[in-house]
Parts: structure tokens; sequence; C-alpha cells
């Protein structure tokens, strides 16, 4: 697959001088999509790893594989045919028990969409989609389009870390709402998933390295 260039996106995100002191900080962006991942994969890996550490959710996904022929990533009618208590015993709680299988349920009824069929479906509909499935919520889709399907304009109002490091970055006193993020957010379509991937930059620095941006705490 060809890199994303997202050299178009921070030109139109550098009119925001914030933005533009983020992305001279960090460089350029490297968000990278993993558009091989089917949506069904991207979705089961995102059950395996709610209210867990990433070393705890690899395990159970590792174990999980290993039920299936030469350990390769399971079909949604593979996920059904299984007893609920073999994935009981790979790790998962009876509540993503009954997630994983509805979402196998969905995908073959065609509600989470083939990848074939997503490039016919904008963002908020195949969000629409998405959430319908047991365990998954706007954060989680939103990632998948951004991190799986590497669509250019999401913006995770919710996610603490974007609220984090707009905070950071634009030195306000104290994290701003989703609305708040979400009105601002307004200037930098079309690219908002590239503007998400220099705020959580920001949030893990807690602030701008060399810029003078911190938090006015």
């Amino acid at each position: 697959m060809t890199e994303p260039d997202w050299r178009p996106a921070e030109s139109h995100l550098a009119q925001d001088p914030v933005m533009a002191a983020l992305i001279h900080a960090f460089g350029p962006c490297a968000l990278r999509p993993e558009p091989r991942r089917t949506p069904f994969e991207a979705l089961v890996r995102a059950i395996a790893h709610q209210q867990l550490s990433g070393a705890a959710a690899a395990t159970i996904l590792r174990r999980f594989l290993a039920l299936f022929p030469a350990g390769r990533f399971p079909l949604p009618a593979e996920v059904l045919a299984l007893a609920p208590e073999a994935l009981r015993a790979a790790g998962f709680s009876n509540g993503k028990v009954l997630a994983l299988r509805d979402l196998a349920e969905k995908t073959l009824s065609g509600i989470v969409p083939t990848p074939a069929a997503i490039g016919r479906l904008g963002d908020e509909a195949l969000i629409e989609r998405l959430v319908a499935v047991r365990g998954v919520g706007r954060w989680t889709a939103e990632m998948l389009l951004m991190f799986t399907l590497g669509r250019p304009d999401i913006l995770a109002a919710d996610d603490f870390g974007l609220r984090s490091g707009y905070r950071y970055a634009y030195r306000v006193a104290q994290l701003p709402r989703a609305a708040e993020l979400r009105a601002h957010g307004e200037g930098w379509r079309p690219y908002r998933s590239v503007a998400c991937w220099y705020l959580w930059r920001a949030h893990e620095h807690r602030g701008i390295p060399g810029a003078g941006h911190a938090s006015s705490r």
C-alpha cells in the first residue's frame, strides 16, 4: 500500500498558528492506517482491548487465534461456530463473548459492511452501522475509521487524550468540552484526523516542545 501523503493536510492545518507550531515540533504526520484489516478483524481486536492493558489483550488475542487453523484470523461464521466456552477459555469475559457473537452475526447480515461496500458509505453512515454492534461505541467506531480505513476527517471529540492535548497546545485552563473541541475543529476540516494525531502528540509531551506552549494549570 502507498503511504498516505499528509502534506496537503499539514499545509491546511498550518493556517492555525498553534497547529503550525505542533507541525514544526513533531514533524510530518505519521498516521499510518492498516486497511488490510477488515472491519470485522479491527472490531474483534478493539473488543479484546476494552478495559484491558495492551499486554493482557495481546495474550487473549493470541489464545483466540490459536483456536483456528494456522492461527489465522477467523471468518465471522467460524467465530459463531465456536462454543461460547471456548471464547471464555481464551480469556474473553461473558460480555465480550456476547459482543463478539453479535459482531459476527451483524457482519454476516451486512450491517457491518464488507470492505467492498465501505467506500460507498460516508463517515457518519458508517459510524451508525458500527455502533449497532453490541459493545461498540462511537469512540471505537471513530478509531476504526481513522486507524484502519484512513478516513482523513474524523474528530474523536470525546477522547480524553485529544481534549488534554488541546488544553496543553492552546493553553486553556481546563479540559475543553467535546462540543467546544468540535466547534474549534470546524476550521481543521477536511483533515481533522491529522489534527487529532498532532493533539495526541501534545498530550504525550504535555505541550509543544520548544514553543513555550504549556498548560496554565
